[in-house]
């Protein structure tokens, strides 16, 4: 799989070149696992630090009824100060247009660095529609709120001096997380991720990431929802508050998860192994018992 960019700030769009693939510019598809729904954010595409051929790997070893992909896609922020949109992220893309189009329902919830889609809500493009929120109902009848979060971000920063810093100092840790990961694979290791490791180590960031999910958590219970689901800040988790379930799906820059919820009715969170070429599950919820239990007498 070629690796190239060019840096540029001209006219991009990382669109252009993303038509259904033809008969061998996918990988073939080996299906291990099956879903109801899939939830997946930050994917950043066109940023040095996306994990595409690992993304691409589960696409196209898993199947799903829908796929939700909850903002932070494509990274523009990131395109406007450098293209960088190598074969794989291009086949991204063509994979997600070519489950749209064989069948798979994808609902694209725009998010802060792909923030230029959020007046395309409601619209519909190449099988794949928008919009600002939606909620989903499970296979047990829960209805599930998703959003990306970039909206309580007010309710989060301490300061704009504050946020700035955090961003900076983020980016020098994607920067040696990147590096680390580049010499773990050139010696034959496994990823892993020197930011994650970071990040749950700095008393800082960890009241960030409560504040976060405490504003998330207000609001879904303002919308007669049973669970929530969002990304943004790329801290994968899957809890339960006064009986709402908060449920974010990380990120593939650096943890590489997703939510998903199974055919027999429960909520999971997973990560991508790139050892084992699968996901590898962290936790899960059963949603409803009873009726999870109704579901699978019907299937059986």
């Amino acid at each position: 799989m070629s690796q190239s960019h060019v840096d540029s700030k001209a006219s991009f769009n990382p669109f252009s070149n993303a038509n259904l693939a033809n008969g061998n510019a996918l990988p073939p598809s080996n299906i291990k696992q099956k879903f109801n729904a899939l939830w997946l954010s930050d994917v950043h595409l066109g940023s040095l630090d996306c994990k595409a051929e690992f993304l691409l790997n589960l696409l196209t070893q898993t199947q799903a009824k829908q796929i939700y992909l909850v903002g932070d896609i494509i990274d523009i922020w990131a395109l406007k100060k450098r293209v960088y949109w190598p074969e794989s992220h291009n086949l991204v893309l063509q994979k997600l247009l070519q489950l749209a189009k064989d069948g798979t329902q994808i609902k694209y919830i725009p998010g802060n660095h792909d923030e230029a889609f959020k007046s395309y809500t409601d619209f519909h493009l190449w099988g794949i529609s928008m919009a600002n929120q939606h909620i989903h109902q499970c296979i047990t009848g829960e209805r599930i709120l998703m959003l990306h979060g970039d909206q309580f971000d007010s309710e989060v920063c301490i300061s704009r001096t504050y946020a700035k810093l955090g961003d900076h100092l983020y980016d020098v840790l994607l920067f040696l997380n990147r590096k680390l990961h580049q010499i773990r694979h050139a010696c034959g290791f496994s990823y892993w991720s020197l930011a994650s490791y970071v990040k749950l180590r700095v008393n800082k960031a960890q009241h960030a990431i409560e504040m976060y999910r405490d504003a998330v958590l207000r609001y879904a219970k303002t919308q007669d929802v049973q669970a929530v689901v969002c990304g943004h800040i790329h801290q994968p988790e899957l809890s339960l508050h006064d009986d709402i379930i908060y449920a974010n799906d990380g990120d593939w820059v650096e943890n590489c998860t997703l939510i998903a919820e199974t055919l027999t009715g429960e909520l999971q969170l997973l990560r991508w192994s790139d050892e084992a070429s699968t996901t590898k599950m962290l936790k899960q919820f059963q949603l409803n018992t009873q009726q999870a239990d109704e579901y699978k007498q019907k299937v059986a």
